[in-house]
């Protein structure tokens, strides 16, 4: 596994197991699996309601603490200062754990600029080691950064070779945020994993497209969550570390035309400010 370096010195491992749209049932059943095929990064969050079953897994797993990086979310409905602080405390409560690796607020909406001081002190206490943000554009990370004593450690957004970022990542050069993408392989579309360019250099180093794809994640310094329940897939998604794409092959990769498979809206949606009850679990 390679590992990249958040601003704050700390380590990130690049490709992870996301639970994303997983029952705990489902949690219960591949994540062991994951495990075992030697990912070390698991990200959740509270909205997936599959927090309690994660931690059961990790207890379970028999690894140290320490050899996991775990990564949880909060909903808007958790950015109001004092709320936030008690919704900190909940998600490190379901997941069984006296701290998260990682904890980011997942929408851009409501009241994220007052909770950030939240999350900075749950830093200060030791109940997170790293602070960041998810699907916020650069005008709201930079009310953020207006205010915070800790900056972001990491962004998770949409990212892949169609939409690879630069801009953004430009924006935020001087911050050192470390980018996650998610739909890192456009969301199984076939038309992006079918491009010559892939085809192409897949049948060069003798790798599937999907895996050329996430060299060049690897290479663009992103971190990933290719999703998938199979566990040979598991182990596929792993088998990129042995293989480098040149200069030129990255370049043709990013010269793809760029768009969106997914626009976040500025104005909230009715599903971003829901209250939800994190309690019960999927």
């Amino acid at each position: 596994m390679q590992n990249f370096t958040m601003n704050n010195g700390l380590q990130i491992p690049a490709i992870g197991y996301g639970v994303f749209l997983m029952t705990s049932k489902e949690v219960l059943e591949h994540l062991p699996q994951a495990l075992d095929a030697g990912y070390t990064h698991i990200d959740t969050a509270n909205a997936y309601l599959n927090e309690v079953a994660v931690g059961q897994v990790v207890r379970a797993s028999g690894m140290a603490r320490e050899d996991l990086f775990v990564t949880s979310k909060l909903f808007p409905q958790s950015y109001p200062y004092e709320q936030c602080a008690k919704d900190i405390d909940a998600t490190l409560e379901r997941l069984g754990m006296d701290y998260v690796d990682l904890l980011l607020f997942h929408q851009p909406y409501g009241e994220y600029v007052a909770g950030w001081k939240a999350m900075e002190e749950a830093v200060k206490a030791g109940k997170v080691r790293s602070i960041g943000l998810s699907n916020f554009p650069m005008h709201k990370i930079q009310e953020i950064l207006d205010v915070a004593e800790i900056k972001p450690a990491v962004l998770q957004v949409e990212i892949n070779p169609y939409w690879n970022q630069h801009e953004l990542k430009r924006q935020l050069e001087d911050v050192g945020i470390v980018f996650e993408g998610w739909y890192p392989l456009g969301h199984g579309d076939r038309t992006l994993l079918e491009e010559p360019v892939f085809t192409r250099l897949a049948g060069k180093y003798g790798k599937a497209n999907a895996q050329i794809i996430m060299r060049w994640h690897l290479q663009e310094g992103n971190v990933i969550f290719p999703k998938t329940l199979n566990p040979q897939h598991m182990k596929d998604n792993l088998d990129i570390f042995d293989f480098s794409l040149t200069d030129a092959e990255m370049d043709e990769i990013n010269s793809l035309p760029q768009h969106p498979y997914y626009r976040i809206p500025d104005e909230p949606p009715a599903f971003a400010l829901a209250h939800h009850d994190y309690s019960q679990q999927a």
